[in-house]
């Protein structure tokens, strides 16, 4: 009698940990969508050509300075892409994707800081996916320009494979993140879909579906961003 009360009572511990960790991923995915509706909602957000011409887009929502001080594994979040072999189709199932390193902490300040990253070509696509890609080395990257008619014909625009974003105590600007390294967090994937499922599988092979966390997240892009120029 004790051996089978001491087997339930181990899969009941193991199960609530699982569990939590489930709620904390379904919690992630939701706070990308609020954080980029948000974000589009603001007058002067991400320029709309530059939205339309994006192959993927990151979102890291609430990343605290003080997970920057302690180390380790900074930022949560999420990345989706346009399916199709050009990029040109509804954006895919979003894989979750880890922040890490770089000065980026003491720059953000005390409150929590949303991030937004427009992956501009099919490399930086590839390489961000396959795996640790460090920005401003590994990937070009670039401080995004802001407002809806902010022109994205600057060569630094044009050049980088990344525009990054930051939106910190109300205010929303184009920020450097050279020096911090994108992930995917195929752990947090797994807890997500169910299964051991790799982040390029996720977004170029259809490999899951969109979960229902997820789903203000891409609905929100089909709709204003639906189509690449």
């Amino acid at each position: 009698m004790l051996k089978p009360m001491m087997s339930s009572f181990l899969a009941l511990a193991i199960a609530l940990p699982l569990a939590a960790s489930d709620k904390k991923e379904t919690d992630r995915l939701e706070n990308c969508g609020l954080v980029l509706k948000e974000i589009l909602d603001i007058p002067d957000d991400i320029p709309q050509d530059l939205l339309d011409k994006a192959e993927c887009v990151i979102v890291y929502p609430s990343v605290l300075k003080a997970a920057f001080i302690v180390g380790g594994s900074y930022g949560r979040g999420a990345m989706t892409c346009r399916t199709g072999e050009h990029f040109t189709g509804p954006w895919s199932a979003p894989t979750m994707m880890a922040l890490e390193g770089g000065s980026v902490g003491f720059q953000i300040g005390g409150q929590a800081t949303d991030f937004v990253l427009l992956v501009m070509n099919d490399r930086g696509a590839h390489a961000i996916l396959s795996s640790k890609v460090k920005l401003g080395a590994d990937a070009s990257a670039a401080a995004g320009p802001v407002g809806r008619n902010a022109s994205a014909e600057t060569d630094v625009t044009m050049r980088a494979e990344i525009l990054t974003y930051s939106r910190a105590r109300g205010l929303f600007a184009g920020i450097s993140l050279a020096g911090s390294s994108v992930r995917p967090d195929n752990d947090a994937n797994a807890r997500i879909y169910g299964k051991k499922v790799e982040a390029e599988s996720i977004i170029f092979k259809g490999a899951a579906a969109v979960p229902p966390a997820a789903q203000k997240l891409i609905s929100l892009l089909n709709q204003k961003a639906s189509k690449k120029r």
